[in-house]
Parts: structure tokens; C-alpha cells; sequence
């Protein structure tokens, strides 16, 4: 009889970037984003843990978390903060911790990072 591998919990991150501060471009950029991570990681809804969101100074239209109400995620914990603001940092990003449970070791979960957030982490695989 196969053995189950055992589930943990792990972190998925994205990043997404707005091109205006405008409250439906960003549920349509972060819905999109949220959507990746999800599909392809394999995560169902039951999977997910909490979400936290950090939005850089300069969006002020919608806090990110909406977006994901809207898809059906308001019974996961959601989290909205701010970004640091660094010189040269990347303008209207939107960043994405995600914690779920999975049997996934950590160099199988795919980071997602969408629009002008691509170069953030050209390290990590597609």
C-alpha cells in the first residue's frame, strides 16, 4: 500500500504590477495573479492557510485582499500592508505571500511573478 507523503506548510509568492491605481485594473491584476499561483501549484481552496498582500506608496484605489474576495476567498484570512518604500523600487506592485498546506517540497512550488513584477525574481523557475 503507497505511503501518502505527508502535507506541510509552505509559503508561495508573487507579484504583479498595476498600470494605473484604479480599483477594477487592480481586482483584474491581482485575480490574475492569484489565479496563477493556484493553477499551477495545484492549490484548492481548502489548501490555503492565510494570504498577506503588501501594495507599494503609491496605490491608494482598493486595498488588494477585495480581489480575492471577490474570487470566493473570504473565508481565508487575508492581510493588506505596505510595502517599503525604496528608492528605484518597482512603481504600483502588488505582492503576494501565500501559505497553504501541501505535500510539495519547496523546490517543486512555481512563484509567480506577472506584468513588470517579472524581473523581481528572474532566479526562481516559471
Amino acid at each position: 500500500m503507497p505511503t501518502e507523503t505527508p502535507r506541510t506548510v509552505r509559503a508561495l509568492r508573487g507579484a504583479t504590477t498595476l498600470d494605473v491605481d484604479d480599483e477594477p485594473h487592480m481586482v483584474e491584476r491581482v485575480s490574475t495573479l492569484l489565479t496563477e499561483m493556484l493553477d499551477r501549484n495545484q492549490v484548492d481552496h481548502d489548501d490555503l492557510v492565510s494570504i498577506v498582500f503588501t501594495a507599494t506608496d503609491d496605490i491608494h484605489s482598493a486595498f488588494p485582499a477585495l480581489a480575492a474576495r471577490r474570487m470566493g476567498l473570504g473565508d481565508v484570512p487575508l492581510l493588506c500592508a505596505r510595502e517599503l518604500e525604496i528608492d528605484g523600487a518597482t512603481p504600483r506592485c502588488v505582492r503576494v505571500l501565500m501559505h497553504l498546506m501541501t505535500s510539495r517540497s519547496r523546490s517543486e512550488m512555481r512563484h509567480v511573478y506577472l506584468e513588470s513584477a517579472r524581473g523581481l525574481r528572474d532566479d526562481l523557475p516559471e
